[in-house]
């Protein structure tokens, strides 16, 4: 027997927050005819953006540091935040590094898509490449952002990965996309 969809009988909005909703839906299992109470996040879409450059020809990534109010702690982590509304996902990617580092790029290209967590939230996560990056003005912070740009070689974000310096699970997926993106595999591929 395969996994099949379970019908939606109710669904109910319950809290409103600055960057996200909360909704409780009622649903029927197929296999079992039973109903259960589940909880949503709606969230807007999220982007990331890997913004390569070049210093002294070798390749680099423009990264941020930042505190993390979730898990109190400082991550290092490639650019990216929410997909305004009315916004492209592109877009958004593009004016998330020039917020977040003060850079912006002669190209940017989508690298792939994913669903963050679909057992909880109802959004998705663009991933995109920023080719040829230069610094182009100072960074434009919101209120509660604390951001520090630090220029990492890419050849080492394997062994941050490893050894635990990069923990973003999102930023981990983005790099993921890159390196199949530099294997010439598309996401129509994967």
């Amino acid at each position: 027997m395969s996994v099949q969809e379970w019908p939606c009988l109710a669904s109910e909005p319950l809290h409103e927050y600055r960057v996200f909703r909360t909704r409780q839906d009622r649903r029927r299992s197929p296999r079992t005819g039973r109903e259960h109470t589940f909880f949503v996040i709606e969230s807007p879409d999220w982007v990331n953006i890997v913004p390569l450059t070049a210093v002294d020809n070798t390749p680099m990534v423009v990264m941020i540091e930042q505190f993390r109010h979730g898990n109190g702690e400082i991550t290092l982590e490639v650019p990216g935040g929410l997909v305004d509304e009315g916004e492209e996902p592109i877009g958004a990617g593009s004016r998330e590094m020039r917020e977040e580092t003060g850079y912006a790029a002669e190209q940017v290209l989508p690298l792939g898509q994913v669903s963050p967590n679909p057992a909880l939230f109802n959004n998705t996560c663009y991933s995109f490449v920023a080719l040829n990056c230069h610094k182009v003005g100072e960074q434009q912070f919101d209120g509660s952002e604390d951001i520090q740009v630090r220029l990492v070689p890419l050849a080492d974000i394997p062994a941050l990965i490893q050894q635990g310096k990069i923990t973003h699970s999102l930023t981990i997926n983005a790099f993921y996309f890159l390196e199949m993106w530099q294997k010439g595999v598309t996401s129509a591929e994967r």
